[in-house]
């Protein structure tokens, strides 16, 4: 009963687009951006007010999250190395083990 229901909702919401684009590897300098633990949770926001959008990578693992500073455009943003996010300048760290 509840996957006829579930299969019933989704009719309503076929779209001839996709709701995402195709997924695609990001580089950090000339290599590709791979985090050590699993479960990353990125998300691309200007953290530091200068305008550009940072990539920020949050791990399950130890709770830290990644800061890739963009040092291009918010068009074609261009990262290297990463930082961890600090408050108060100490590394922040959530839940995790």
């Amino acid at each position: 009963m509840l996957g006829i229901a579930l299969y019933g909702i989704g009719l309503g919401v076929v779209s001839s687009s996709p709701l995402f684009e195709t997924p695609f590897r990001i580089r950090a300098g000339e290599e590709f951006i791979n985090v050590d633990a699993y479960h990353a949770a990125p998300c691309y926001e200007d953290i530091d007010g200068d305008g550009l959008k940072e990539l920020l990578v949050g791990q399950y693992l130890e709770g830290k999250i990644r800061v890739y500073r963009n040092h291009g455009t918010n068009s074609a943003p261009e990262f290297r190395d990463f930082s961890w996010l600090e408050a108060g300048g100490q590394v922040v760290a959530v839940g995790g083990t």
